[in-house]
């Protein structure tokens, strides 16, 4: 495995993303305005409870661990 980089990207959702994920829910892409929204709720979906997210991976990682 490669080694990352301190400010590599992790995780990302491009605006393609975000177009394909609306033409197959509703039928077409999305506005600027749209895009706009659509960026707050993501950042609010995904940093709402991330403590968890968090605690889930690290769980997950500590168990693999134990598991070698």
């Amino acid at each position: 495995m490669k080694n990352l980089t301190e400010n590599e990207i992790v995780f990302a959702i491009t605006v393609k993303d975000l177009q394909n994920e609306a033409n197959e829910k509703i039928g077409r892409n999305l506005t600027g305005d749209e895009i706009n929204i659509a960026k707050k709720g993501l950042e609010w979906g995904l940093l709402t409870d991330i403590d968890t997210v968090y605690n889930a991976i690290f769980d997950e990682m500590i168990n693999y661990e134990d598991t070698k």
